[in-house]
């Protein structure tokens, strides 16, 4: 294997450096200096060179962090000094009981204290063994955790490799830590969750661990993780004096310290920060339950020892519950912009954690079903940070006489039309496409360039055109004149002429645009193409039973109820005609013909020159067809960077592998 050039060597760790550097500010410091665009060019230039030459990849490259395939199972790590706990108070008679003890065995009458918040996350350890991130873990049982290292190197907070700008790198370092969810981020994934119909995560903290634990390192990347540093077990090679000069010692080796740490100067310092922290703590972007307050003096925590499973120079004063009763006044479902309905109770307005609390989410009937609440109940709600809240439990022997169950309705409160629960799903949905609740969510997708693509649909616009009943189904916009659209906000008249335009120019269509501008559930772009080109026609599809529906290629039982289902909605078919009666006209397609008719081609791994859709167009462009798994009738597996177990499989069968170059020779692509 030749040596690299001097040159390649030194651009190789020139990009790692400043990756390295940028992912600091950005994701330490929240201090970044350069826009996404130009560190993406760094990233995919450090890519390049590593696809070119393999052998100079290296464990702490930042290309090596996701994308690896799914590990089955966490084996266990033994961890070289016992992760402990925290011993909880919950006043501040409590807390002097502890600082008294501190102050007689130390013999001290004046001790400085580090406090900082206590997250609700999820405690992990990170072994750095001469700068370079060797194992990660889970506290476990605090002598023996779960080995996480593939996830934590996911989490673009953890650096790979230590810095060394003001402070050594130490030989080993286990800092430990937590991994935590941001609020937003925890909203954003409840809000995603409860539109597919899935179970929304009780807390930050679960929705944290429930990430950590995934098998596939690449879903632990996508849900915005962060790891918090508060402490360390081993640490050779590097002297460290207090608690918060290790907080600053972290932050220069790249890792990111406990935000709002500092140190006071004695007891009435602690009771004035765990005061200010319960005030901002609604106002906080991350979940806390109290202030964690610790002996700074390090060599002063060596001689207190410990007790048990807990440190005697540290201890974790906790916020009171933030918890009301109240009584359900009502239950009512609530549309959302996917068509679920989600139960809502109507409540007594109550305080809760300096909030008035006047209606609460149940989520799903299995979630009303599992805690039993009826109308009457008095309930006991919980306010978690500024997310939720959330009925803890149900008072039962409180409970009035004749409460009955709630029972979702069998038609949507908004349109009318008929609600279903799906096989295997804990939503309800309503199946109207008009109606209103959605209308706004699915006037935007229509316009999205890969249904009728209307450009300046734009949210704003979209608001004001439902808000203010101009648009009541989709059909309406074939409707549209410029007298009114030049009335509504920021409109000028040449914006309406645009807008007009690209409306007419939408009204010719393929079939397979209009049926993924329709909203199918689970109809996307390759579904579209392959129900217009099986039946031909929208009158042949419309008319199509469930069983039809199933020998479209790549359409099993639940896709083809869902598709049957929207058809045989008499308020779907009313506005498919409405559209056609406007002009819309879906064209039907034919197959492509070409040089890959025929051909069944399974894409893995990520491709540096086109992105994956791009890549199963331009097969599709010369007739071949891009299939989801591989099989004996696989004509050629096309292998990207970081392929995974269809690589293997491919290989285990025989079939032919295409690396990149070889499939752009086959797309003619260059």
């Amino acid at each position: 294997m030749p040596r690299p050039s001097r040159d390649v060597q030194r651009e190789l760790e020139d990009l790692r450096r400043l990756i390295a550097h940028h992912d600091r500010l950005y994701h330490v410091l929240d201090a970044p200096e350069i826009p996404d665009a130009e560190y993406d060019a760094l990233f995919r230039r450090l890519e390049a060179i590593e696809r070119e030459r393999p052998e100079l990849v290296t464990p702490d490259s930042p290309t090596q962090r996701v994308g690896a395939a799914p590990h089955e199972g966490f084996p266990t790590v033994a961890h070289r000094q016992q992760m402990l706990s925290l011993s909880n108070v919950t006043s501040a008679e409590e807390f002097d009981e502890f600082a008294a003890r501190v102050h007689k065995l130390l013999g001290r009458e004046r001790l400085a204290f580090a406090v900082e918040p206590k997250i609700d996350g999820v405690a992990v350890e990170l072994v750095y063994e001469d700068g370079l991130l060797a194992v990660g873990s889970t506290r476990g049982d605090g002598l023996v955790g779960e080995d996480v290292t593939r996830n934590l190197r996911a989490i673009r907070s953890v650096p790979l490799r230590l810095a060394a700008d003001r402070h050594p790198v130490p030989a080993r370092l286990d800092v430990r830590g937590e991994v935590y969810i941001p609020l937003a981020t925890f909203r954003r994934t409840n809000r995603e969750r409860e539109e597919a119909g899935q179970a929304p995560f009780a807390n930050p903290r679960n929705a944290a661990a429930g990430a950590l634990k995934q098998l596939d390192p690449r879903v632990t990347a996508a849900r915005g993780l962060v790891v918090a540093c508060h402490g360390v077990g081993t640490l050779d090679g590097a002297a460290v004096d207090s608690h918060h000069a290790l907080l600053a010692a972290f932050a220069d080796w790249g890792l990111r310290p406990v935000p709002l740490h500092r140190m006071v100067e004695d007891r009435d310092g602690v009771v004035a920060a765990f005061a200010a922290l319960e005030r901002e703590r609604d106002a906080l972007p991350f979940e806390v339950d109290g202030l964690v307050v610790k002996v700074d003096d390090r060599e002063l925590q060596g001689l207190l020892g410990q007790v048990s499973r807990s440190p005697r120079w540290a201890v974790a004063w906790k916020f009171a519950p933030r918890r009301a009763e109240t009584r359900v006044l009502k239950m009512l479902p609530s549309v959302g912009r996917t068509g679920v309905l989600t139960p809502v109770a109507e409540l007594e307005p109550v305080g809760v954690g300096g909030v008035t609390v006047r209606n609460v989410s149940l989520h799903n009937m299995d979630e009303v079903a599992r805690k039993d609440v009826r109308v009457g109940d008095t309930v006991l709600l919980e306010r978690a940070g500024d997310v939720i809240p959330y009925v803890v439990e149900v008072k039962r022997a409180l409970r009035p006489d004749g409460a009955e169950p709630f029972v979702m309705p069998a038609h949507c409160p908004v349109c009318g039309a008929e609600v279903v629960r799906p096989e295997d799903e804990v939503a309800y949905r309503c199946v109207g496409l008009a109606c209103p609740a959605q209308l706004k969510q699915r006037l935007r997708f229509f316009g999205h360039r890969g249904a009728m693509d209307v450009e300046g649909l734009g949210e704003k616009l979209v608001d004001q055109l439902v808000d203010q009943g101009i648009v009541r189904d989709l059909a309406d916009l074939y409707h549209l004149d410029e007298a009114t659209l030049v009335g509504l906000e920021r409109m000028g008249t040449k914006s309406a002429q645009n807008l007009l335009a690209q409306i007419a120019r939408s009204r010719t269509t393929t079939l397979p645009r209009f049926l993924v501008g329709l909203g199918i559930r689970q109809v996307g772009e390759a579904t579209a193409k392959a129900l217009a080109l099986h039946f031909g026609s929208l009158d042949a599809l419309m008319a199509a039973d469930v069983e039809a529906l199933q020998g479209v290629r790549d359409v099993g039982p639940e896709v083809a109820a869902l598709i049957h289902q929207f058809f045989a909605e008499p308020r779907n078919r009313a506005l498919v005609e409405r559209l056609r009666a406007a002009g819309v006209a879906p064209e039907p397609v034919t197959e492509a013909k070409g040089p890959l008719a025929g051909k069944k081609l399974v894409l893995t791994g990520t491709l540096a020159s086109m992105s994956r859709p791009e890549a199963q167009r331009r097969v599709e462009a010369l007739g071949g067809r891009v299939l989801a798994s591989v099989s004996k009738e696989t004509d050629w597996v096309v292998a990207g960077a970081e392929a995974g177990a269809k690589l293997k499989r491919a290989e285990k069968l025989g079939i032919p592998v295409l690396d990149e170059d070889r499939f752009l020779d086959l797309v003619k692509a260059r």
